[in-house]
């Protein structure tokens, strides 16, 4: 595998009153195509705002992002955009659906926004349902689900433009464990037979056993960068 994404010096700093908040400061690694790497760190560290730069959803303060040999921090906000619209996933822990719509029209939503054929998002959002276990419920609204159902759509919505990367941020706050492990069971099914990248913020230490990698940060630092022991995902997989 080679490198595919590289962050190089990323810094965030927010300015609250007269107070500087550096919720990233000075972070560099890389990340392999196909990996299935975890974000990982205590309330506050920098997870989701490292993930959200990655994603190109807010620009750093300072330092870079290389995707695929392509500086993308470069580009304008309308390339950034197209960037984003067809080649990445996202997947966020309130399922962001449209509550008027169906699950098939849901999961729709992007292929429609770049304009695609209607028939061909139409069988390929019921041909993802399907494979996340919802082929009959296509044409539920989200009230009509479970809170695992209505992120298995989220999931199949994601996927639907064929993404290289996936980013998911808190994709199981709020699910219980059973359906929580049903989730991380999808995903890392999509990443090894996708060849998927997948990019994922959690704060449960039992989500472990999934990961290829883990970065975990503190105070907008890299605190350790590691490969998971099978012995500590084995420990885990005991614990819960």
């Amino acid at each position: 595998m080679d490198d595919y994404i590289r962050a190089e010096g990323l810094r965030k700093f927010y300015t609250m009153g007269k107070v500087n908040v550096r919720a990233i400061d000075g972070i560099s690694f890389s990340v392999r195509k196909g990996e299935f790497m975890g974000i990982t760190g205590s309330s506050g560290s920098g997870k989701s705002t490292l993930l959200h730069m990655l994603g190109l959803l807010d620009p750093p303060t300072e330092g870079g992002i290389i995707i695929d040999e392509r500086d993308v921090i470069s580009l304008s906000e309308a390339e950034k955009g197209m960037f984003r619209l067809s080649r990445f996933g996202f997947i966020f822990q309130d399922y962001a659906l449209v509550p008027e719509l169906t699950a098939e029209e849901n999961v729709s939503l992007v292929a429609m926004a770049q304009g695609n054929n209607a028939d061909s998002y139409s069988h390929r959002a019921r041909e993802l349902l399907g494979q996340v276990g919802l082929g009959d419920r296509t044409s539920h609204l989200p009230s009509e689900l479970s809170g695992g159902e209505q992120q298995r759509v989220a999931i199949a919505r994601a996927l639907i433009n064929k993404p290289e990367i996936l980013f998911a941020d808190e994709p199981c706050a709020n699910l219980d464990s059973t359906n929580s492990r049903a989730v991380l069971d999808l995903f890392q099914e999509i990443n090894r037979t996708m060849n998927l990248t997948v990019i994922m913020v959690s704060h449960e230490s039992w989500h472990i056993e999934y990961y290829d990698r883990v970065i975990r940060l503190h105070d907008g630092r890299i605190l350790e960068d590691f490969i998971p022991k099978q012995s500590d995902k084995t420990a885990l997989q005991h614990d819960i």
